[in-house]
């Protein structure tokens, strides 16, 4: 009976503090115009270090730059911006009370165009102010060379794209899922090798739509990810083509640096070839080929010697920026230690 009377009671009070009027002001000042209850973060009052952050953070900031479509290069991608992170940068000054560059946080600033955003267009190139590059590698042929260039890429912990084509994978779907199962970004070759560029448009489309049927079977449930990215054989293309490409959801990509890796040359040629035309944002062209099978370790650790990362062609022509080495490169302090949000 005392239990009753305890629950009864409390039953009470909750219903009066619901029901009154001062509880309702209180929560509604809480809440934002969405209804939500917000959680304000204001600045310390009477902080000199806090006002002296935010005075001094536009030195620290690079705008973003928006992606854009160039007479030569066609689609580039834009780049974000970085700005100071005012609250998280005082949060870990605050205990020394002064000013330290090092402890600087930054955040990202994404631009208002990005790659999406553009009309379709083909991608010869990353952005330029980005310190990577992306091994773009076609694959029709050459299953004797396969296994020693994912042997070598995950020796240097390297991620490529390989973009293949679909009877290939047909045929080979033990060689495709090796591929995939290493974690490398898979890319639409078409089905059958034909020019894009003088076939109709309806078997341009089928072309793509079995590739990526094919693709798509042979993954399995672990690797399942979306295929973003068309490669047309040889770089043959018409305008149509992208645009269908994109109707289905796919970027159309090129290269700016050809190893020729199918005219044999030796590892020697093909690795100063590459380095001697290599830039920020390159998408090198290879296959697998003894010519590559040969010269890809000395490749890469060239392709690093230049302080140039290697990824995958959506972590080349995504908007975020490099981080660490790239403050440090850009005067963000004396060290890598500055964080990026």
């Amino acid at each position: 009976m005392r239990k009753f009377i305890h629950i009864a009671i409390m039953f009470v009070i909750a219903l009066v503090f619901v029901n009154n009027p001062l509880t309702d002001q209180y929560i509604a000042g809480l809440k934002g115009d969405s209804g939500v209850v917000a959680v304000s973060v204001s600045k310390p009052k009477n902080s000199p270090l806090y006002d002296e952050i935010a005075a001094k953070a536009a030195e620290y900031s690079i705008p973003a730059q928006d992606a854009k479509i160039d007479p030569v290069w066609k689609a580039i991608p834009g780049y974000n911006g970085i700005a100071v992170d005012v609250e998280a940068s005082y949060k870990k000054m605050k205990s020394g009370n002064k000013f330290n560059e090092e402890k600087l946080v930054f955040k990202q600033v994404e631009p208002k165009v990005k790659l999406g955003d553009l009309p379709p267009a083909p991608v010869y190139k990353g952005h330029p102010d980005k310190p990577m590059v992306s091994f773009i590698i076609n694959v029709a042929w050459g299953n004797e060379y396969l296994s020693g260039m994912l042997a070598t890429l995950k020796n240097h912990n390297v991620s490529a794209s390989f973009f293949l084509e679909g009877r290939w994978v047909k045929n080979n779907p033990e060689l495709a899922r090796l591929i995939m199962d290493a974690g490398h970004e898979v890319g639409n070759h078409s089905y059958t090798h034909p020019d894009m560029k003088v076939i109709s448009s309806a078997k341009a489309r089928e072309e793509i739509l079995k590739t990526n049927d094919v693709i798509e079977a042979t993954m399995s449930e672990k690797v399942l990810k979306p295929i973003t990215w068309f490669a047309p054989p040889s770089g043959s293309y018409r305008d149509e083509i992208v645009k269908i490409a994109a109707q289905e959801n796919l970027g159309t990509v090129m290269w700016t640096v050809d190893t020729v890796d199918w005219k044999k040359p030796s590892p020697e040629q093909l690795i100063n070839r590459v380095l001697s035309k290599v830039h920020n944002g390159a998408l090198i062209l290879m296959h697998p080929t003894d010519s590559t099978e040969k010269s890809l370790d000395q490749l890469i650790m060239g392709l690093k010697q230049k302080n140039l990362q290697i990824g995958t062609v959506s972590e080349l022509l995504s908007e975020k920026r490099i981080q660490n080495r790239e403050n440090n490169n850009q005067g963000f302090g004396k060290n890598n230690n500055n964080d990026i949000n």
